[in-house]
């Protein structure tokens, strides 16, 4: 008897936009581009790349669209939902060193299927260190899934802060409505060199050390949407967001209490070797924005070694070589990490500044 099969039914694409924001990520797109397959649409939004990332997006079926920072707002965030071509009013945005799960894929699509009851959503990150994916410790979380007609990334005034680039900072957008929390993380994953990490967190202190020195960071809790919180009734949640932002800000000993919390509070000891190493890089980060918050206050020679960080009265000044569109205002030079083999170098928007 012959029996006759009927092809599977091919599997509905999941109404979102996805953009993935990149410069130099050949490492981490191959990683990343799979697991979007089965949303409607993939863009990669290159910054002039030339490790064949352009190559590596064209060859997984991702959009391509070149992205030119003109020093000025709306920074790239806010300039993908102002000027891609979407299908979708849903957009996720995705980093390159990010992996979704299979489930947090599946829960999207139910989502989407039932229709969304927020304007916008969180996204737990799940740490992944040497290979091992965290169980515990301090998680990343992000308003990546949003309705574009409702969100939006504001201006903060940190145009003169060399480090951050052309991409906002360490903020969520504002978002016109409620906002909910999904069940299932990202993988968190670079594939790059422990060397970039260090790279990219000393950027990021920069830009945190100086926003924190004049009050900007204030301003900018302010403005970010609450919530986040999966249990209603946690400490947490009674908190709410903002408000551990603000105690957190204040309190003495950030490095200290930011290994504890993750180490012990939040059991990071039972992940081993791999959680004690986050730990401890979550309270060197924080190391370094003290350390440079406090030379700056030293007075103005301090600005010296930190050059990204400046006082809030002095001017802007826009050095920009012809036809370097990435060329900063405030820091030609980047100030020597203590990872690097070179006394100075040239700071350039690395691949990591996403």
């Amino acid at each position: 008897m012959r029996i006759s099969t009927m092809p599977a039914p091919a599997m509905t694409a999941i109404p979102v936009s996805v953009v993935v924001m990149t410069r130099n990520e050949a490492a981490n797109l191959p990683q990343c581009l799979p697991s979007l397959t089965r949303f409607a649409e993939c863009f990669v939004v290159d910054s002039g790349s030339d490790d064949g990332t352009p190559d590596i997006a064209r060859s997984h079926g991702a959009r391509l669209i070149a992205f030119r920072w003109n020093g000025r707002y709306p920074k790239k965030k806010q300039w993908c939902l102002d000027t891609l071509p979407f299908a979708h009013d849903w957009v996720l945005f995705v980093d390159a060193d990010e992996r979704l799960t299979a489930e947090l894929v599946e829960e999207i699509a139910r989502l989407m299927a039932a229709g969304p009851a927020c304007a916008a959503y969180w996204i737990d990150g799940r740490p992944v260190v040497r290979g091992r994916r965290l169980r515990f410790g301090c998680w990343n979380r992000k308003l990546a899934l949003l309705d574009r007609r409702r969100a939006r990334f504001p201006d903060q005034p940190d145009l003169d802060i060399a480090a951050m680039w052309e991409v906002e900072g360490h903020y969520q957008p504002q978002v016109s409505g409620t906002t909910g929390r999904l069940r299932h993380p990202m993988d968190h994953e670079d594939a790059k060199p422990l060397s970039a990490w260090f790279d990219r967190h000393n950027r990021y202190s920069d830009w945190e050390a100086a926003i924190r020195a004049d009050g900007r960071m204030e301003r900018l809790i302010t403005g970010e949407p609450d919530g986040g919180s999966s249990a209603p009734h946690s400490l947490r949640a009674l908190l709410g967001r903002r408000m551990q932002k603000r105690l957190f800000q204040r309190l003495p000993g950030r490095p200290l209490l930011a290994f504890l919390h993750a180490y012990v509070l939040r059991l990071g000891v039972l992940d081993g070797a791999a959680g004690l190493d986050h730990a401890l890089a979550r309270a060197f980060y924080y190391w370094q924005v003290g350390l440079k918050m406090r030379s700056a206050a030293m007075g103005p020679g301090a600005f010296d070694r930190f050059p990204s960080i400046r006082a809030a009265s002095e001017p802007v000044r826009t050095v920009r070589p012809a036809g370097d569109p990435y060329s900063s205002s405030s820091a030609i030079r980047s100030p020597p990490s203590a990872f690097s083999r070179s006394k100075v170098r040239l700071r350039t928007p690395g691949s990591s500044i996403r």
